[in-house]
């Protein structure tokens, strides 16, 4: 499988712990992903939102309709996680390439936002995207695929309105969230 991905065995088990999970990358989850690349590539559109949706509509119905690789590819980062914690190690070796927030940062190229917030935004945003996000709206929500879909459509769209306008929005001196002071800071004084 290592000659397969182009690499040594050695830097194959670096990242890929075990068979199956070089296995469900190769076979699996690579291909799939390789549809939003080649997709991203082709856009020429700048805006975010249009990007965000390219990336929602390409991957999300791609994991829907490949949800037995999916599930198994899941199923695999969730062992090896397990299989490191009860050999004792702390800091899992990672088991997924990190697409997700490669394409985020597609998706976020040319929005003008402190890092900080710019981080925040794309960690939300991948909330949305993917096999896991698939798997919550059909297991925990009970959807159908097509409200599942609509329903990760629409958390995006609204989460990244909500980082944009988030950081137009002018600053008073004290830190607030959803009308709230934050934790830890104090409320300012109203004269």
């Amino acid at each position: 499988m290592a000659e397969a991905a182009g690499v040594s065995r050695a830097t194959a088990y670096r990242y890929f712990p075990t068979q199956e999970a070089l296995e469900v990358e190769l076979r699996g989850t690579a291909p799939l992903a390789d549809r939003v690349d080649e997709a991203l590539a082709a856009l020429t559109d700048e805006d975010a939102d249009e990007r965000l949706l390219l990336v929602l509509d390409t991957f999300n119905p791609l994991m829907i309709a490949e949800q037995a690789t999916m599930r198994t590819a899941l199923r695999v980062y969730q062992d090896t996680w397990l299989r490191s914690r009860r050999a004792g190690r702390d800091d899992p070796p990672p088991v997924r390439q990190g697409r997700r927030m490669r394409w985020l940062d597609t998706v976020l190229e040319g929005v003008d936002l402190p890092d900080e917030q710019r981080r925040r935004l794309q960690a939300a945003l991948a909330l949305t995207i993917g096999g896991d996000s698939i798997s919550i709206m059909k297991d925990v929500c009970h959807l159908d695929d097509e409200e599942a879909l609509t329903v990760l459509r629409w958390a995006a769209t609204a989460l990244l309105e909500a980082g944009i306008s988030g950081a137009r929005a002018p600053r008073a001196g004290s830190r607030r969230t959803g009308g709230r002071t934050a934790p830890g800071r104090q409320a300012p004084r109203r004269r």
